[in-house]
């Protein structure tokens, strides 16, 4: 006899806490493909990964884009820029209100 992997009524609690509406019909189909997942976790807990070492993102590749640069040669200093706004508030720019 085949040890159960998971329960209907597992199914049933785990679907109420993911919010999922189960349907009758499609119920016994996502039972089977959960066991057959679930089993393959069981067959992957018998491999001997003792002396692996472990992995971080899956292989040791370089970022090949170039860095953000802005292209954009400002003609005037962040002070000039901060004299010529209308208003400002404690060192901020102050702007109208978005939300009330």
């Amino acid at each position: 006899m085949k040890k159960e992997i998971i329960s209907k009524k597992t199914l049933e609690y785990l679907a109420e806490l993911a919010r999922i509406e189960l349907k009758p019909e499609k119920e016994e189909k996502l039972l089977k493909d959960l066991e057959k997942i679930l089993e393959y976790f069981e067959e992957l807990k018998k491999v001997n990964v003792e002396n692996i070492e472990p992995m971080a993102g899956g292989a040791n590749l370089k970022n090949v884009f170039r860095e953000d640069e802005s292209n954009v040669k400002c003609q005037m200093s962040d002070v000039k820029l901060m004299d010529a706004f209308p208003e400002k508030e404690g060192g901020y720019l102050k702007v109208p209100e978005v939300f009330e």
